[in-house]
């Protein structure tokens, strides 16, 4: 073979090879990017931000959010062409079952937001427009950090949200991308602030950046707590960040209970009175020295009594009997004994491990369990069976019909 045939070979099999690579990361000139199990994890790993419509064909809704989320994923391009900023997706469900049992979608279309390779709690369910969908990821790349200009403006940071506070010697460092990648994911559920240069040196060595978590305004008189892991692993960072920005216990609200039936897990929840600091603290002290063992099985929850006095009243209660703790397993609601006993040490966590059992199901049919199976029967014959009050927070769950059918109630 001469050396004209040579490169034209040569510039054959580019061809060929950009062709393969555009049809699996580029496979349409317009709308959303198709995704498939081929060209998935490439899409995830290699984009910032990844908006993804799920849907099925079947489907009335997703058939009538299809163009436009394809109009808007065409204005999105246009404004941000930059490769490994922001892709918008769409996955058809029928014909990629595994990557939808991966996402655990189970209603259609349903639209998720993907940062840096990993899911958002939140699913998207604002408004279904071009417009909204173009603000939606315009606010998602918006800088997740705040650069502080002075030492003395960390002094009194206001935020509603957990802080974490990097300290570099300019922003063009490695370590401080990895930050500002974490900061993209948690942004959500920490304040993220950055210095550089001269407003931060006194705060680091020359050369080794450091980042911190401030703790609670409840606890000021505590140091800032240092990161002690490598800024330069985005998986170790993400981790230590997640802890410290999203609480071991945290407040239900009527605004966030959606989001949380969503997780999937059971509530333990303390109902309190609004003004009643120290059932919190008690509870959180609990929780801490006790059921951290239990934190990927069971959502630890505070609601206030008074704007939450439905379920109390499915548990016989009221306003009155408050402080009281419950479980909601999103089938029934148990009431746990004696409010004081949770000072008990094991106490709340046999609490926790008879739900599991089937304990709490069972004595609330039967009454306590009998020591003796003689005994056990003489009970059941004695008491009818009755039905444990039905959860309240299921129906705080995202409507199954919001915005799309299932495909068994067709």
């Amino acid at each position: 073979m001469d050396s004209l045939s040579k490169v034209a070979s040569i510039k054959n099999t580019l061809l060929t090879y950009i062709l393969v690579v555009y049809v699996f990361f580029n496979p349409t000139d317009s709308g959303a990017v198709q995704l498939t199990q081929q060209n998935l994890d490439m899409t995830l790993a290699s984009n910032e931000l990844v908006f993804i419509n799920f849907y099925a064909e079947w489907c009335r809704f997703s058939n009538i959010l299809m163009p436009i989320f394809d109009d808007a994923a065409n204005k999105i391009k246009e404004e941000f062409p930059e490769s490994g900023r922001v892709v918008m997706a769409k996955v058809d469900c029928d014909k990629e079952g595994s990557i939808a049992t991966r996402f655990h979608i189970t209603k259609y279309p349903t639209l998720k937001v993907i940062r840096n390779g990993q899911p958002a709690k939140r699913e998207y369910r604002g408004q279904r427009s071009t417009e909204a969908f173009v603000s939606f990821v315009k606010k998602q790349l918006e800088d997740p950090v705040k650069e502080f200009g002075g030492l003395n403006e960390l002094l009194n940071l206001e935020s509603d949200k957990r802080i974490i506070i990097g300290y570099f010697d300019r922003r063009d460092q490695p370590q401080y991308n990895m930050f500002r990648r974490v900061a993209m994911n948690l942004k959500d559920d920490c304040q993220f602030h950055a210095g550089f240069g001269d407003v931060s040196k006194q705060m680091h060595p020359p050369g080794e950046p450091i980042v911190v978590f401030r703790p609670d305004k409840d606890r000021s008189n505590d140091l800032d707590e240092t990161y002690n892991g490598s800024l330069n692993n985005f998986d170790e960072l993400h981790i230590w960040a997640s802890e410290k920005c999203v609480p071991l216990v945290r407040e239900i609200t009527f605004e966030n209970a959606e989001e949380l039936t969503e997780e999937g897990l059971p509530f333990l929840i303390l109902f309190h009175n609004p003004d009643d600091k120290e059932s919190i603290k008690k509870y959180n002290e609990v929780v801490i020295k006790e059921l951290l063992s239990e934190k990927q099985n069971i959502n630890f929850l505070t609601a206030d009594g008074n704007k939450f006095a439905h379920p109390l009243h499915h548990l016989g209660k009221s306003e009155s009997d408050l402080p009281l703790i419950a479980i909601d397993s999103f089938r029934h609601m148990y009431l746990f004994s004696t409010f004081r006993d949770m000072d008990i040490p094991g106490k709340l966590k046999q609490f926790i491990n008879d739900l599991y059992s089937g304990k709490l199901h069972r004595e609330f049919h039967y009454g306590p369990d009998a020591d003796s199976q003689e005994e056990a029967k003489h009970t059941k014959s004695l008491k009818q069976p009755t039905t444990p009050p039905e959860s309240t927070f299921k129906k705080l769950a995202p409507s199954k019909n919001r915005y799309t059918l299932l495909k068994d109630e067709l």
